[in-house]
């Protein structure tokens, strides 16, 4: 985002922010790219950007121009670092916790949730020997005798569905951050119009773009934003997968190659393996 538009106001955000007019016709509007590949200017070109040494196109599943817009316009929205679209709000809380919780390991989650999510986390993840634990968001307090050592986020809604019940976000992020967990948060219901959940403490926001964020319910699709808040690289040996070297990219340890940039590991790590990987790709349509 250019400096002009982070002092945009909201509705100047959701209408413009993360892009700029087509230089070669001035098209206001965002382009529908509907393309799956892309060129490259050489051969070393290419190599660089399947590398991540350079940034670009390089494939319609992990990236697309339209909507990179898209991705940049909501991590405005909420004051984050970086977002990533995805094909469903399902398929977007599903990276945004495989990224990091793997077999053996656990979370801890807010007993108020979206049906679909509560049986991915009861059901689905059982099957992926993922233990859920879960706590009264009315008690955060009991957040603390769940944790040990293989635990690896919190989870919650910001207005829990359907009851709309309001956690406490400090108190929550606060327990979570004494023990090196990261808070991950559904904004789908309050969107960024109304509640910003970067500035309670929390680390990754998640969405579902069918509901309020596209305001029709036409369309099916779901989102990410990085607070790029959260330190991974302060303790390497619990977050390995950004700290350690990584077999997909020729031994790149992404906290470090990244930081430069910014503290994004996290988010191109869940595009460059959970959506490189499984796919759920949101269509450029």
């Amino acid at each position: 985002m250019s400096p002009d538009q982070e002092n945009y106001r909201l509705a100047t955000k959701a209408l413009h922010a993360g892009q700029e007019p087509d230089p070669t016709t001035g098209a206001r509007a965002v382009p529908i790219y509907a393309t799956a590949s892309y060129t490259f200017r050489d051969t070393e070109h290419a190599a660089n950007l399947f590398a991540l040494k350079e940034f670009g196109n390089i494939y319609s599943r992990l990236m697309n121009p339209t909507n990179d817009v898209l991705e940049k316009r909501l991590a405005a929205l909420d004051g984050g670092a970086a977002g990533l679209a995805f094909a469903s709000g399902q398929a977007a809380i599903t990276a945004a916790v495989l990224t990091i919780t793997h077999a053996g390991q656990n979370l801890i989650s807010s007993t108020s949730l979206y049906g679909g999510t509560w049986t991915l986390f009861t059901q689905t993840f059982k099957k992926l020997n993922i233990e859920v634990r879960f706590f009264d968001p009315d008690r955060p307090e009991e957040i603390e005798d769940l944790v040990d050592e293989n635990t690896r986020c919190v989870y919650m809604e910001s207005l829990g569905n359907p009851k709309n019940d309001v956690p406490d976000f400090r108190k929550i992020a606060d327990i979570a951050h004494r023990h090196d967990l990261p808070v991950l948060c559904d904004n789908t219901v309050t969107t960024p119009a109304l509640l910003r959940p970067i500035e309670h403490g929390i680390d990754i926001v998640i969405y579902s773009t069918t509901k309020y964020l596209g305001g029709h319910g036409v369309h099916i699709g779901g989102a990410i934003v990085d607070s790029g808040n959260f330190p991974w690289a302060d303790n390497p040996q619990k977050w390995p997968e950004f700290c350690a070297p990584s077999d997909s990219y020729h031994g790149m340890v992404f906290a470090e190659a990244l930081a430069p940039i910014g503290n994004i590991a996290y988010i191109v790590h869940v595009r460059t393996h959970l959506l490189r990987d499984m796919g759920g790709c949101m269509s450029p349509f």
